[in-house]
């Protein structure tokens, strides 16, 4: 017995007329009698009784109709029901973050992930560089954002650039650099904020390095993050460089170009996006925001 043969048998009872109860759900009237006919054998009795004029319910078919309209409501309940779970099952992704500045990257992208599922649920991991690597080799996050001087090293990996980040040296507004235009990366000097080498990107650390020779060793001041990097910076101690993303606005910070430096790439790893709708959509969202045709001064 099945929903079909019981649908069928409700139709006929509602209509006594199998072309009209056909008519009604939709399929054609040899099928109904096919349904009817399998599902009296399958009972052993007549439900109808059938003449060239008129359809008629036997006793037994009278008997059955409240059984048969028990065993729709329980198997439309049920569906309504699963229907709904599937529906309302949240749609995940995991996402990682090595700071602040690229945390505040998210908000627009996942804004408008969310307009296309509405169930979204993202998981967001803002830990050290090493620790995120291994997060997306062994599949606990499923997109990574970060900057990268050689993506073709990273083999194991695909990337996505989302756009150029120019060197700055960052400072608070009432600092000495604070008034300048650029700064020579070979001739900058004063009090060094570095991020330690374990807690930022190569084409930080690489910057860092350039000026390490300009400044004695009680000049340099070192730090374990980019956001303790920034307490440091408006608080005055000194300045800093990184590459300025294109969310980086603050109105207490100095950003001031730095000459003979390259952009550093900023972009999206991940192992692949094939089958993964989700994960498709992110990446389209975060180009459409942060490449650079849709960057905002």
């Amino acid at each position: 017995m099945n929903t079909v043969q019981l649908e069928c048998f409700l139709a006929v009872v509602e209509h006594l007329n199998f072309s009209k109860a056909a008519e009604s759900i939709n399929i054609t009237q040899p099928a109904v009698s096919h349904q009817i006919n399998s599902l009296e054998d399958e009972l052993g009795v007549k439900l109808f009784t059938r003449t060239s004029k008129s359809v008629s319910l036997t006793r037994e078919g009278i008997q059955f109709i409240s059984d048969a309209e028990a065993i729709m409501k329980i198997a439309m309940t049920s569906r309504e029901r699963l229907t709904r779970s599937r529906a309302e099952k949240p749609v995940r992704i995991g996402i990682g973050c090595h700071n602040q500045a690229e945390l505040d990257m998210l908000p627009p992208i996942l804004k408008k992930l969310s307009e296309i599922y509405p169930r979204l649920l993202p998981s967001i991991h803002v830990v050290p560089f090493r620790s995120l690597d291994n997060m997306l080799s062994d599949e606990k996050i499923q997109v990574m954002m970060a900057f990268t001087e050689k993506p073709e090293d990273e083999n194991s990996s695909v990337y996505t650039e989302l756009c150029r980040c120019p060197i700055m040296c960052i400072c608070s507004k009432d600092y000495p650099l604070a008034s300048l235009s650029s700064v020579d990366v070979n001739k900058i000097s004063g009090k060094a904020i570095l991020i330690e080498r374990h807690k930022c990107s190569n084409i930080v650390f690489k910057n860092q390095s350039r000026i390490v020779t300009n400044n004695s060793a009680d000049s340099i001041y070192y730090c374990d993050s980019y956001e303790t990097g920034i307490a440091m910076v408006k608080s005055g101690t000194g300045f800093m460089l990184f590459p300025k993303l294109p969310n980086m606005r603050d109105p207490e910070l100095s950003f001031i170009p730095v000459t003979d430096t390259k952009p550093a790439s900023f972009g999206l790893f991940y192992k692949t996006a094939h089958g993964n709708p989700v994960l498709k959509g992110f990446i389209s969202s975060a180009l459409e925001i942060h490449s650079p045709g849709s960057q905002r001064a």
